[in-house]
């Protein structure tokens, strides 16, 4: 024998109502089938009784509504005379209902007994209008076989009476039964319920009694999901759980079942499956006293409860004192307050409490009312009251099993920026449950989720700022990488933001860098960059990572917020590394703190690999003796270029063509941007130094810096022909310029130099980059790193790179 249950969602309408038919008579066993309220009634109902208590006539309006939307379905499902017949039992309910609700507004109360009369008819009236349905059902009324007390609004069952009534009834039976849910009756015969969601009780109850083979719950998802899909579109079906594991994972939100529903069935053994009403061929989820962990994975799933306060008693008197917890509980339970979570420091100086917002008020009263004397004297010091808070909790049996489960979740949890407020684990080791502010609790779940149910993936959510040169090569290397690195190194990038100076388009969902410029021009909002920091910020995304590939200063000037808020940053820009030295180190210690990174790799030789080995350097215990470096693609490009045919001016008109200089040249002419690439080297071997501290010799005149751009360009082509004869004795004595920078003994020397043909720098081609690391270690032969030092591919290619860093694989 199986035990089905449909629920509201289930037999809403018409359409479904043929579903459950079909699933019903393609049932080979006898079945039983346990049916809800039609989706809504119930609180139609509920809604219709108190506002006849208060005396209004509004409850006619929900009477007509419940009475039409009965009507409509006999109409849709019984066509012609074949309505006639269930037409008038369907009036006869629903005249009793009008009529009892009519007796609650003229004597204007509304008794728990007269409620658990009126609120049971919801179920009655659907399940004899699908018994008329299916042919060859028969309809028997749970209300005469499950016994309880008297304790209207939720009463205990009788179990030994129900088994006894239920096992009669059904004993030698054959066949398709149809059972309205929810509903029961105390020994006087008078109408008790089971409580909201007693229809999954109901069902429980009957396969208990009655030893069926499984008890099936047809509802309108697939099954137990990892976590809400409505949050995390990532969640999938658990296949098989422990009863505890469903017990759990339904106390703390999932609404999937019941969570008394499980006691009858786990007594006997009764596996309960799950089922979609919408799509039956799914293969659900499998309840059982057999813990089938999937894939190995330490939990089965993350729930979470949203509308929750937390109360925290807290004072030295309470250490050592016995029955402050006993008093609290009882307090609480006389004003039938649930307490939904609890914690309490081994040093008892405190107790925290998490409960319904919408019984805080109540909760709050009775603790004061309670330890009056406490707080009075001072043994409590306080009553603290936290709102907007949800509860999460992630539940799995093979937690006892597997070590560091808590400090991965905390780990994960507080690197993207989430406060927890108290935490609790049984000793059973079957849950950990936390409190977080409600606002965080989209980012919570997707963390979590994404550690230990997609951890084999990790995903980055990038912010780009700038889609000029760099940031659209950058895209571009992203798009022709994505599927790679799914596959190979399983991180996905995802790219949730873009703006330039006029735009921003942000979508958590994604947005595809194919015809990304076509969505920004067209849905982009109107930019600015403290609106684009705060949009980041607020929409609190995980592994968020803020790429700036900009000059700005103003640009730089967001990074602190940003990290502040546990947003990793990866720049282009140099200004903040080459910025005052506590400013730059302040950025480096707030990474730090809050254990995200802050990656500039590309600030010096674009793609090449120096800062990064810098940093292994000097984290080994290494230290830098002196660092001598040429580190202007731009300016390398121009020296390397010049000769008798091409002049000094036409080389710097070929750098800004070919992308290697700024806009304006003279920025890398004035050897300040290879100032603060030495300066951002510096920093990283340890020393503190500021830009006033650099010497740099200009080997261009200052007065061809003033003025504007053009006046530059007219004027430069003053200066070739000393530089060619410059030239021609430099070859004549084979040497060649570079322009270098050097630090050693805590000087610095940046400028042009006639570099002879036995020196590393002499053979540099191109826009190339060489850095030379002395070291302890590399004090005889220095640590040499050379290599494409300039262009958009290049830098872009850094960006990447930093980027991948951040996601830690």
């Amino acid at each position: 024998m199986k035990v089905l249950k449909f629920g509201g969602s289930s037999i809403e309408n018409a359409e479904n109502i043929r579903r459950v038919k079909c699933i019903v008579e393609s049932q080979k066993d006898d079945i039983i089938v346990i049916i809800s309220a039609l989706g809504g009634i119930t609180d139609k109902i509920l809604n219709a009784s108190r506002m006849a208590a208060l005396g209004t006539e509004y409850f006619n309006t929900e009477i007509t509504t419940i009475r039409e939307r009965h009507q409509q379905l006999l109409a849709e499902l019984f066509p012609g005379d074949k309505n006639n017949s269930i037409k008038k039992d369907v009036d006869k309910y629903l005249d009793q209902l009008e009529k009892i609700i009519k007796g609650v507004s003229m004597i204007g109360e509304l008794t728990p007994k007269t409620m658990d009369k009126i609120v049971g008819f919801g179920e009655k009236l659907s399940s004899i209008i699908i018994n008329a349905f299916i042919e060859g059902s028969k309809w028997v009324d749970s209300a005469k076989l499950i016994k309880t007390d008297s304790e209207f609004g939720k009463a205990q069952v009788n179990f030994v009476k129900t088994n006894k009534l239920i096992c009669s009834a059904f004993n030698d039976f054959k066949g398709i039964c149809i059972v309205p849910g929810f509903v029961s009756s105390n020994d006087k015969g008078e109408c008790t319920t089971l409580g909201r969601g007693g229809s999954d009780y109901t069902a429980s109850i009957y396969a208990s009694a009655l030893d069926a083979d499984v008890l099936v719950k047809w509802t309108d998802v697939d099954g137990f999901m990892t976590a809400d899909p409505k949050v995390i579109s990532k969640a999938y079906v658990i296949k098989s759980l422990s009863y505890a594991e469903a017990m759990e994972l339904s106390y703390f939100g999932a609404k999937v079942i019941y969570p008394p529903t499980i006691l009858p069935v786990y007594k006997k053994g009764i596996p309960i499956q799950i089922k979609n009403t919408m799509n039956p061929s799914a293969e659900g989820s499998l309840i059982t006293n057999i813990n089938l962990n999937e894939k190995n994975r330490p939990i089965k799933g993350i729930s979470s409860i949203s509308n929750i306060s937390l109360i925290t008693a807290q004072g030295l008197g309470m250490v050592g004192v016995t029955g402050i917890s006993m008093r609290l509980f009882t307090s609480l339970a006389k004003q039938k307050v649930n307490v939904v979570f609890i914690s309490q420091g081994s040093s008892e100086n405190s107790i925290s409490i998490a409960v319904d917002t919408g019984m805080v008020n109540v909760a709050e009263k009775s603790i004061y009312e309670e330890f009056a004397g406490e707080i009075k004297n001072g043994k409590i010091d306080y009553i603290q009251i936290k709102n907007d808070l949800s509860l999460v909790a992630i539940v799995g049996e093979n937690m006892k099993k597997s070590s560091g489960i808590a400090g991965k979740l905390f780990h994960t949890i507080g690197v993207n920026g989430i406060n927890i407020l108290s935490i609790a684990q049984g000793a059973s080791e079957l849950n950990i449950s936390w409190v977080i502010k409600k606002s965080d609790l989209r980012k919570t779940l997707n963390v979590v989720h994404e550690s230990f149910f997609l951890s084999e993936n990790v995903e980055l959510n990038l912010f780009l700022l700038g889609i000029g040169l760099v940031g659209n090569s950058l895209l571009k290397q992203i798009k022709q990488q994505q599927e790679k690195l799914l596959k190979e190194k399983h991180l996905k990038i995802k790219v949730v933001g873009v703006a330039n100076s006029k735009k921003m388009l942000l979508d958590r969902n994604g947005i595809e860098i194919e015809g990304y410029r076509n969505r920004l021009d067209q849905e982009g909002q109107s930019s600015g960059l403290n609106k684009y920091k705060d949009q980041i910020i607020d929409m609190n995304i995980y592994n968020s990572v803020f790429v700036d590939c900009t000059a700005s200063s103003d640009a730089a000037g967001l990074y602190e917020d940003l990290l502040s808020a546990n947003v990793n940053v990866v720049a282009a820009n140099k200004v903040a590394a080459s910025s005052k030295y506590d400013n730059y180190i302040k950025l480096k210690n707030i990474a730090k703190e809050k254990g995200i990174k802050f990656f500039f790799e590309t600030n010096v030789g674009a793609g090449l690999p120096i800062i990064n080995t810098l940093n292994s350097l000097v984290n080994s215990g290494d230290k830098i003796q002196k660092i001598e470096a040429v580190l202007s693609g731009t300016l390398n490009f121009i020296f390397n270029t010049i000769s008798e045919k091409i002049s000094f001016s036409k080389t710097i008109r070929m750098a800004r063509e070919e992308g290697f200089s700024e806009p304006d040249p003279r920025i890398d002419l004035s050897g300040v941007d290879v100032a603060r690439k030495l300066l951002i080297l510096v920093r990283e071997s340890g020393y503190r130094i500021e830009m006033e501290d650099l010497n740099i010799q200009r080997f261009v005149p200052d007065s061809y810096f003033s003025g504007t751009l053009e006046d530059f360009w007219n004027n430069i082509p003053e200066l070739d022909a000393e530089f060619e004869e410059k030239r021609k004795k430099l070859f004549a004595e084979k040497k060649c310029w570079r322009f270098v920078a050097k630090y050693e003994n805590g000087k610095t020397d940046i400028g042009l130099k006639e570099i002879p043909q036995d020196h590393p720098f002499y053979d540099l081609q191109g826009s190339n980059n060489l850095v030379m690391f002395t070291s302890e270690r590399y004090h005889e032969f220095p640590m040499i790193i050379k290599g494409y030092g300039a262009g958009a591919a290049v830098t872009a290619a850094g960006v990447f790179s930093d980027i991948i860093r951040v996601s830690n694989i």
